[in-house]
């Protein structure tokens, strides 16, 4: 399957092992004065460690990598103490992935009598700092967020009117398309400039779904964008697909990304193309 998993650039790689400690996974080891990724089992692809490089020499690819096994990491992580296990747990809290908390908490309870520190006092940790936001860490501007947004209905006037958005990032680039938030979802694919010509974007588009954005003419590297999409039907099993696009020209790139992820998934999703007006009117709207 392919997932996020974390790519070691060897040339910038000086070998301080800062990124080690903050690995909370273990899956980086520094070995002959680099910096090497000795387990895909064990990267969870939501990067701790890149911003403790110094050299920038970490970052986020996505790759063919056996799925990432949280049990599997639980185990290992035991013997190195309660203050690992700490990390850990905060790291999963901190990126919304419940599922992958659930299962090693479950796994420590089912243990309890068996672990080399109090189960209760990790706990009471994890949930304590995770009350302080001040006490995570890490870059605030990139770090996964999940909203309960407000109700959100056409009457509303400019002013007082609600945001939609429900997570956290939304650039294509930067989203996790194995986040929780994006399970079961109906997905909405927005050209950058859909949101600043719609007055009402979030109440008749945005809303109820998750966000990915892009902008298929100006965009670097947007191969990775059928990838994602791809992760993102087979892995998340989004629902449906809304593809939101301007009437010019270049936006059709972005119903591009969508045919080629459809065609590469093993899953078929039903898409539907909202194509938008430069003043911002709705133009054409159908189920492909």
């Amino acid at each position: 399957m392919k997932r996020d998993i974390v790519k070691i650039n060897e040339e910038l790689c000086d070998g301080c092992g800062l990124c080690i400690p903050n690995c909370h996974e273990g899956a980086l080891q520094i070995i002959d004065d680099k910096a090497v990724l000795i387990s895909d089992l064990m990267c969870d692809g939501l990067g701790a460690c890149i911003g403790h490089c110094p050299q920038g020499a970490l970052t986020i690819e996505q790759r063919e990598a056996a799925p990432y096994d949280e049990i599997a990491v639980i185990k290992e992580m035991i013997p190195k103490g309660k203050n690992v296990i700490i990390a850990h747990l905060k790291h999963l809290k901190e990126h919304n992935e419940h599922e992958f908390f659930k299962q090693g908490i479950t796994y420590l309870e089912e243990n309890r009598d068996n672990l080399p520190f109090n189960l209760d006092d990790v706990k009471a940790e994890v949930h304590k700092s995770l009350s302080d936001p001040c006490s995570s860490g890490g870059c605030p501007g990139s770090a996964p967020k999940v909203f309960n947004t407000a109700s959100v209905n056409d009457n509303q006037s400019g002013a007082e009117q609600k945001s939609a958005l429900q997570h956290w990032p939304v650039q294509m680039h930067l989203i996790n398309p194995n986040a929780e938030h994006f399970r079961n979802s109906d997905f909405l694919l927005a050209a950058d400039c859909a949101a600043f010509s719609m007055g009402n974007f979030h109440s008749k588009i945005l809303k109820g779904k998750t966000l990915g954005i892009l902008c298929p003419k100006l965009d670097q590297n947007s191969d990775i964008y059928v990838e994602k999409l791809v992760s993102l039907i087979d892995n998340a099993k989004i629902n449906t697909i809304t593809a939101v696009i301007m009437e010019v020209p270049c936006c059709g790139g972005v119903l591009q990304f969508v045919k080629k992820a459809l065609q590469s998934a093993k899953r078929k999703v039903p898409v539907k193309a909202v194509v938008v007006s430069v003043s911002g009117e709705i133009i054409n709207e159908e189920w492909l």
